[in-house]
Order: C-alpha cells, then sequence, then structure tokens
C-alpha cells in the first residue's frame, strides 16, 4: 500500500486504524433551475452553504465491503449497493485500481430525503475516509471529479464552506467573502420527498397556464453575502424548487408561517424539501425561533445551526 496524502495535509500519512470523516449538511441560498437537459438533468444555477448538522463515517480494514450505520434513519434507509456511501466506495476503488475492501459505519444526523443532501454528504465522507485507508493519494480535487460522477451535491460537500454550483451543481466555484457567520434555525419534517419527484412536479408547473415564476439571481445572493446583513440576505434567499415541493406537501406552508410568526427573518424550503430553513440575526435569536417552531408543533423538531462549515473533514 503506498502512503496516502490527507487533503489538508504537508506530509504524507498512512492510515493502518479507523479513519473516521465528519461532514455537514447543506442549505441551497440561491437555487434557480433551468429547463431539462437531454442528459436528463436540469441546469442549474445555486449558491451552496454548509451548515452545523453532521454525519459521521469511520472506515476501517475488512476482508470485503460492509455498511452498518445508527441514528437517522436507521431500519428505513438501504444498507445495500444502491446506497450512494457504498457506490462512492467502489467507484473510489474502481478509480485507484485497488480492492473495494472496507468496514464502513455511519453515525446519522442528518434527515433522509430532507433536502439537506444527507446521502451526498456520506458519499463526500466516504471518499475521503477510503482514500486514506486505502492510501490512494488522490487530492480533493480529484476525489470530488469522483464524486461528480455519482451525485451533483458531492463536490461542493467535499470542500464545504459557501459557493456557487452551476452545471447540474457539480462544478463548484467558492465564494471570496469577509468571513461571516449566518444562523440558522432547521425545521425537520416528518418523512421525506423524493428529490426527482419535487423536479417532475416542477416541470408539470411551469407547463402549466400559470407557472411560478423564477427567484432572483445568484448574483445579487453573493452581493447580499458580502454585506454580511440578514434583512439583506434575506431579500435575496430563493429556491425555484419551493413551489413544487409547496404543491406536493402543502403542510410546508404551516411551517413557513409559523417560522414567520416566531420572528424568524425569512425563510424557505431547502433544496426539494420538506425540511425548512429559517434566517436569524444572531445564535440567541435562532433559539428563540426554534423554541416558536417546537411550541407550534408543526415539524418534527426544529433545531439551530450556523455556516459556513467547512466540508468533509478526518477527526
Amino acid at each position: 500500500m503506498t502512503e496516502a496524502w490527507g487533503p489538508d495535509d504537508d506530509e504524507p500519512r498512512r492510515h493502518h486504524g479507523p479513519v473516521r470523516v465528519r461532514v455537514p449538511a447543506k442549505i441551497n441560498l440561491h437555487l434557480g433551475v433551468g429547463p431539462l437537459r437531454s442528459d436528463g438533468f436540469h441546469e442549474l444555477n445555486t449558491v451552496y452553504h454548509a451548515i452545523s448538522l453532521f454525519d459521521e463515517l469511520t472506515a476501517r480494514p475488512g476482508d470485503t465491503l460492509t455498511l452498518t450505520m445508527e441514528g437517522e434513519g436507521t431500519g428505513t434507509l438501504a444498507l445495500d449497493e444502491t446506497n450512494l456511501i457504498m457506490r462512492a466506495a467502489r467507484a473510489l476503488a474502481a478509480r485507484t485500481r485497488v480492492p473495494a475492501y472496507a468496514r464502513l459505519h455511519l453515525r446519522k444526523t442528518i434527515p433522509l430525503a430532507g433536502g439537506l443532501a444527507g446521502g451526498s454528504a456520506d458519499a463526500a465522507a466516504t471518499l475521503l475516509a477510503c482514500d486514506l485507508l486505502w492510501g490512494t493519494g488522490l487530492s480533493r480535487e480529484e476525489l470530488a471529479e469522483v464524486g461528480a460522477t455519482i451525485g451533483s451535491d458531492i463536490p461542493f460537500l467535499l470542500h464545504g464552506g459557501t459557493a456557487l454550483g452551476t452545471g447540474h451543481g457539480e462544478a463548484i466555484s467558492p465564494i471570496l467573502a469577509r468571513p461571516t457567520t449566518w444562523h440558522w434555525v432547521v425545521a425537520i419534517a416528518d418523512g421525506g420527498l423524493s428529490t426527482p419527484e419535487v423536479y417532475g412536479k416542477l416541470d408539470e408547473l411551469r407547463a402549466s397556464a400559470w407557472p411560478p415564476q423564477p427567484v432572483g439571481d445568484a448574483d445579487s445572493l453573493m452581493a447580499a453575502l458580502r454585506q454580511r446583513d440578514p434583512e439583506v440576505l434575506a431579500a435575496a434567499l430563493g429556491n425555484d424548487l419551493q413551489p413544487a415541493a409547496l404543491a406536493l406537501r402543502p403542510a410546508l406552508a404551516d411551517v413557513l408561517k409559523a417560522g414567520n410568526e416566531a420572528g424568524a427573518v425569512t425563510g424557505l424550503v431547502s433544496g426539494s424539501g420538506p425540511t425548512c430553513v429559517f434566517l436569524a440575526t444572531d445564535a440567541a435569536h435562532a433559539g428563540q425561533v426554534a423554541a416558536g417552531l417546537n411550541a407550534a408543533g408543526v415539524c418534527r423538531e426544529a433545531v439551530t445551526a450556523r455556516g459556513p462549515m467547512p466540508g468533509a473533514r478526518v477527526t
């Protein structure tokens, strides 16, 4: 086995024991959805933002490839070859021509099918963990190339922070702005929404007599981030998928209303939903909004988070 370079290290490292990687969830501060392309993807123009809800993936040596888990979604999430973790491990093994042998264990807190890219986050963690476990020595950019073949959000979750995503979301450009911590409340729903179903509903709505109006643009959102003012950022947030998510899950309107009544600066559906996120002015304000949402009983749980967070990192 060759020595492996840690993506953030100056010295090569060899890992013989467990490798633990923590990875954040993401929200979309702006999600502009273009028409359906010939390859089956929609053209996207989005601003990703990594927040402080985390999953943890542990990789240990093994004589085959196995996956176990605990936490959110246990008993519901498939652990077979359809899981993005397994697909990521096999894709990395194929790219680097090493045996796909590892015992993988997931500790999950990011909700399933919640619009927070939990599955993509887990795949990103797997790429980093297995790269170090196997000593394959790929850079973070090379891991992102592997990840892009599996899921559009994976490259961003390897890098984290706040970034512009184009293509079908896989082409990542970091957004340069003065360091600012943004405070959020995440309203976790009971049950999930299928991302393909939400995109399909958006196509259906756009073909109707009263198509939803597109949201603003990514340039305005990036300019708002640089002003470091929650009110300015709130006016620039937008999600083209929100009308489709609301059409499929009308009760989300009650969540958005309750968050606003609890004092949030603004709220929106996260990605394809059904999770909703609310912007707060500071940590104390976020706690107040979360308490109001929990008291309203419109979601399974409302929790506070902050961003931006780094992407997948070894713990």
